[in-house]
């Protein structure tokens, strides 16, 4: 039974969400900037915005609902303009920490494509280095606090996930020089080369560099690109021991969830929106979509492979959504599907986990124990940099904070 709704104070509630232990797995760095952020660097770069000021960006630009995807997805032009730089992805990346952190949140997974931000100035190794040297700053800074060094609160940590792009185009300088590099080559065919390449400088720096870099992750247009075409490049990574998180039913069906576990050794999904749409299987051999639905549903908890969830961001992008009840997360939770609430793009979206957990529990008939499980699991299902038994470690510090925090508290106590 959803609790939240007979509670005689949601706003101390909400307060109590914003003090509890929270991971986000599934958050976008380009689409996390602070808009005072956006307009100094374009003051400094020169760049052209449709306004310099905040209220006019939210305006024309960063909306509370958009259109259609493709306006959405208009955003991160102005994002990947101001992160062209070392110490701009540096600021961006720390104030990104800051911001997460000042809501509870302890854990994070921040993902982005390297390839786009390649130029003049920067190779592979700087951008990764400079995002990770802002995520590094923020982190030291507020594990400094004598709660968390007496051991009475858990630590913030974070790793980064690389994301491969399904399709390219001349988006950045790097880019650029790999189209032209091969003339004679298909779209589909510079798009996966692009994507090895990137899966190689990944293990590198992990490796030889030690970068906490957590995850790979294929990002981008998912019809007309299926993920088996990224097989190889997922295969190098899964044999480099690496842990993989796919978007895939955000946009498609079914058999594109199912190909990215299969295929691309998917540990997590991204989205999975499109999970129970029997009108988006394709595949003329499945005559009963029915059921093939409901043994993917049991193949995906049988595994625990998890969904990275994200209301907002679903609701913005698609338009055909009625209300936030009406999203496929409810018969996640009725199928016993290993989810858990996250973000994607702050900024973009407008929004904070805090909120994506309040939007839950006010629209989906959620108990104490099934919200504590979508918490507990972002941390368990967390692609933690660390040592597994320092993980565990972790993880039990968060949930007995977790537990001290909500004890005795309506609609969040177990007792």
């Amino acid at each position: 039974m959803n609790r939240i709704g007979k509670l005689k104070n949601p706003q101390e509630f909400e307060q109590i969400i914003r003090k509890i232990p929270k991971s986000d797995l599934h958050l976008h760095l380009d689409g996390s900037l602070r808009l005072e952020t956006i307009i100094d660097i374009s003051k400094k770069e020169k760049l052209n915005l449709p306004s310099y000021t905040v209220d006019g960006l939210n305006d024309t630009v960063f909306k509370d609902k958009y259109d259609s995807l493709e306006e959405y997805l208009a955003t991160f032009g102005y994002a990947g303009a101001v992160m062209q730089k070392p110490e701009y992805l540096e600021q961006i990346a720390y104030e990104l920490a800051r911001d997460v952190q000042a809501e509870g949140v302890r854990y994070i997974e921040v993902r982005f494509a390297p390839q786009l931000h390649i130029n003049k100035q920067m190779d592979l190794k700087t951008v990764l280095e400079s995002v990770n040297s802002g995520l590094e700053r923020a982190q030291t800074e507020f594990n400094r606090q004598t709660a968390i060094k007496d051991g009475s609160e858990p630590p913030f940590f974070y790793g980064i996930i690389v994301c491969a792009m399904r399709f390219l185009g001349p988006w950045s300088d790097y880019y650029k020089g790999f189209i032209d590099t091969f003339p004679y080559s298909d779209i589909n065919d510079i798009c996966r080369m692009a994507a090895l390449e990137l899966a190689k400088g990944t293990i590198r720096m992990r490796d030889d560099h030690g970068i906490p870099i957590a995850g790979f992750d294929l990002a981008g247009a998912e019809a007309g690109y299926p993920a088996s075409h990224f097989w190889e490049t997922f295969q190098f990574v899964h044999e480099s021991f690496m842990a993989k998180t796919v978007h895939a039913g955000e946009a498609y069906g079914p058999e594109s969830i199912f190909q990215a576990i299969t295929e691309l050794h998917a540990d997590r999904i991204g989205h999975g929106y499109y999970l129970f749409d029997e009108s988006k299987i394709g595949n003329p051999k499945i005559k009963d979509k029915k059921k093939y639905i409901s043994d993917l549903c049991q193949f995906i908890a049988g595994r625990r492979t998890t969904i990275e969830v994200c209301l907002t961001s679903n609701m913005q992008t698609n338009p055909s959504i009625p209300d936030v009840s009406d999203h496929t997360f409810g018969k996640m939770i009725q199928n016993n599907l290993s989810v858990t609430l996250c973000t994607d793009n702050r900024t973009v979206s407008k929004t904070d986990l805090t909120q994506e957990i309040m939007l839950a529990v006010n629209h989906f008939p959620l108990s104490p124990k099934t919200l504590k499980n979508c918490i507990v699991y972002g941390f368990k299902r967390s692609f933690f940099p660390g040592a597994y038994s320092e993980k565990r470690k972790y993880v039990r510090q968060c949930l007995d904070y977790y537990e001290k925090i909500t004890e005795g508290v309506e609609g969040l106590s177990l007792s």
